[in-house]
């Protein structure tokens, strides 16, 4: 083995040393009530690339030797059989606020409650159609589909969006935005951004990988900062999915409850 060689593998021992050593912290978001959707989430964790090289600065290293950014090999992209014995428990009353569970409010409910708040959601597809992905996704893997529609609702101001995220994005729950005009995340199509906003909450919720690939680009971050530890209700995202977000999730289920008043 050449001294050239030598030298990179040492280099690479000592960067997985440090690589382990460095916190990981979850995504926070600021829900601004005046323009109903959110506008600030923390700053973007740094890549691996600029957390080693802060701390490989205080090290002599050799100019030749190359950092691997594996910062984007957080996630998979193969997809994940439910396990069998994996099993959603029926929601049935309203007063229950987990977010693991079946839908209570039916599609044609959700399609009303989003046209009598918006007649003309700025959306790429119809208020149908997007009802029908957050079934779709939701269902898929557990999470409560008419709840997290909600989420969107807040989260976009029913869909009028006013804020750094822009309709083009797909992007209905803010993933990866930090304000000052950065816009976060792009989904190819709107059924892509509903399966991120459901596998982000699935990340959240349960240790249980989701059955597709994984588009969400934060689910291998909060999985990493969470570990075995999940959250179980919409008011357990408070003060996690939105900053200060002291009444988030109650808000989210009051909106809930509202489209099952028509």
């Amino acid at each position: 083995m050449n001294f050239n060689k030598t030298k990179k593998l040492l280099a690479a021992a000592m960067l997985g040393a440090f690589a382990i050593s460095f916190p990981i912290t979850v995504d926070a978001r600021i829900h601004d009530p005046k323009i109903e959707t959110k506008s600030v989430e923390r700053k973007a964790l740094p890549t691996l690339r600029e957390r080693v090289a802060e701390t490989m600065s205080k090290f002599k290293v050799p100019e030749d030797v190359e950092i691997y950014d594996d910062s984007d090999d957080l996630t998979v992209s193969q997809p994940f059989a439910m396990p069998q014995d994996f099993s959603v428990p029926t929601t049935v009353s309203t007063a229950d606020a987990s977010i693991i569970g079946t839908p209570i409010a039916t599609q044609q409910q959700c399609v009303r409650y989003l046209l009598r708040n918006n007649p003309h959601p700025n959306l790429r597809v119809s208020a149908e159609e997007i009802v029908a992905y957050y079934y779709e996704e939701g269902e898929r893997e557990g999470i409560r589909p008419d709840v997290a529609f909600c989420q969107a609702l807040k989260e976009t101001g029913f869909f009028r969006y006013g804020g750094d995220v822009i309709p083009e994005q797909n992007n209905y729950c803010g993933l990866g935005t930090t304000g000052g005009g950065v816009k976060g995340e792009f989904f190819a199509t709107p059924q892509l951004g509903v399966r991120a906003h459901i596998q982000h909450l699935l990340a959240y919720s349960s240790t249980r990988r989701p059955t597709t690939p994984i588009v969400d680009p934060r689910y291998g971050l909060v999985r990493q900062a969470y570990g075995s530890r999940t959250l179980g209700t919409w008011q357990d995202l408070n003060g996690r999915w939105a900053v200060p977000g002291r009444y988030y999730g109650q808000e989210i289920l009051s909106m809930f409850r509202d489209i099952l008043i028509q």
